[in-house]
């Protein structure tokens, strides 16, 4: 019993020394980013208070479009890019289970038969002689992580798995939303079609108008082909709508995983329902970015690889034993007299490799300080994602503002000039004036308005669209 006492000592002795030994390398602690107190906040914007609601994580429901909330759902379920990180993200799970299993020891079973004929030079065995050897053991080896490289790997797979799950969470939103941008681009096209088509239709009574007064003798020819001419014009760009239209009804399919050729949207207007988007003060930005979360658990992934390079440097100790019975014959193997025990403890320090070591913790530190400049660069680029969604928001609710009072001037000199026209007071170069001068100004505005819809998104993305670093 001796020797399995001594081997029980010795097991518990590395234990203690692997359960108080240290973990060499630098502690992480979240960079530093300069964060400003507050955003510029445009006249009539009110930031949330802390009892105010937050975005949503199904954001796009704020939009009280049924249609878009279902093709939502779809690019969380069937999206191609999305299901490539979340293959991504049960890699960096696995890792960290790999890396986890460098703290125990292995265990294998361990059987097989030798079958050697000794040299005629051999000492001690008869010449010519064929040995056999049969082997049925345990076999266990350890290797103790005395200077932390195993914690400090399962740190870093574990911070590596972290940033996955934020680039996951990145994508997904970052797909959401050029879906609800693409949807919404579809449906000012739907709009912009409708207005086209009414815009014929005015255009074609018009022309008959004209040839009437043509054939009356009280319009010149020239005003039939002015009135042709605008006409036709009007007809190409009517027709051109469909090819945008058709190209983002394609995106929105491979978005929402499927076939172009099988996937339709109903034609429907542009809405007027913009959300309100609570702004939170910056430093909560922070915490509500995937990106922003995934570039500071990549800095402290590179972080705890400085600690594994380091730990290069010091001696590994390796365990390596067995347990079984061993003899020349395979009858009655299993029998006392035949059983066997090793056991074999070994250093290893490193003492000549060229600046081999030296060199690596030379790069483990260069690959932190990069994500930490990173980390900073994707913290900047997010206030400033918001800054600039927050101007485009404000000053495109006051330019359709603005617009919309053009389009009614514009509607009012159109009605006024038709007027005149049919009256003899003035030519028909000022009635095509006119409507050309309306159909610019209400195109202008379905163009404003949908620029809004887009700038509501990317404003709630920039703030995160939902997500927090619980998730």
């Amino acid at each position: 019993m001796k020797p399995v006492n001594q081997i029980f000592h010795a097991a518990v002795v590395a234990l203690v020394v692997v359960l108080t030994g240290c973990a060499v390398g630098p502690d992480y602690k979240r960079p530093a980013v300069p964060t400003p107190q507050s955003f510029t906040v445009p006249s009539g914007w009110k930031v949330a208070e802390p009892h105010d609601a937050e975005i949503p994580a199904d954001w796009w429901k704020m939009f009280n479009d049924p249609v878009l909330a279902d093709y939502e759902q779809k690019v969380s379920q069937s999206n191609q890019t999305l299901a490539q990180r979340e293959a991504a993200l049960r890699q960096a799970r696995a890792l960290v289970q790999i890396a986890q299993a460098g703290l125990f020891p292995t265990l294998n079973a361990a059987a097989g038969t030798t079958r050697n004929r000794a040299s005629a030079g051999a000492i001690g065995l008869a010449q010519g002689k064929i040995y056999d050897n049969y082997l049925l053991a345990a076999q266990a080896s350890w290797e103790p992580d005395l200077w932390g490289s195993v914690r400090r790997s399962i740190e870093a797979n574990t911070a590596s798995m972290q940033a996955s799950a934020g680039q996951l969470a990145a994508s997904r939103l970052s797909l959401q939303s050029q879906l609800a941008v693409d949807y919404f681009q579809l449906r000012a096209d739907d709009a912009q079609k409708k207005m086209l088509t009414d815009t014929v239709n005015a255009y074609q009574k018009y022309l008959d108008l004209t040839r009437n007064r043509f054939d009356q003798g009280v319009a010149a020819q020239t005003d039939v082909l002015q009135a042709e001419g605008q006409l036709r014009s009007t007809e190409a760009l009517l027709l051109d709508v469909g090819i945008q239209r058709a190209q983002l009804e394609h995106a929105i399919a491979v978005l929402t995983g499927t076939p172009t050729s099988e996937f339709h949207i109903p034609e429907l207007p542009l809405g007027t329902d913009i959300p309100h988007i609570p702004l939170a003060v910056p430093s909560v930005l922070l915490e509500r970015r995937p990106d922003v979360a995934s570039a500071e658990r990549s800095a402290a992934a590179a972080s705890a690889q400085i600690g594994v390079a380091k730990a290069a440097f010091f001696p590994a100790l390796s365990i390596n034993g067995a347990l079984g019975f061993q003899n020349s014959a395979y009858n009655n193997l299993v029998n006392q007299p035949n059983s066997m025990w090793s056991l074999s403890p070994q250093f290893l320090l490193p003492i000549f490799n060229a600046g081999l070591l030296a060199a690596g913790v030379d790069q483990a530190v260069a690959a932190y300080d990069q994500s930490v400049a990173n980390y900073r660069e994707v913290v900047l680029e997010a206030f400033q994602n918001v800054e600039d969604n927050l101007v485009a928001a404000a000053i495109l609710a006051h330019e359709i503002t603005v617009q919309n009072e053009a389009v009614r001037a514009a509607r009012s000199t159109l009605t006024l000039t038709d007027s005149q026209y049919r009256e003899g007071i003035v030519n028909y170069l000022n009635v095509i004036t006119a409507q050309t001068t309306l159909l610019t100004n209400e195109l202008t505005e379905l163009n404003l308005r949908s620029r809004q819809y887009a700038a509501s998104v990317q404003l709630i993305v920039a703030l995160g669209g939902g997500w927090d670093d619980t998730q």
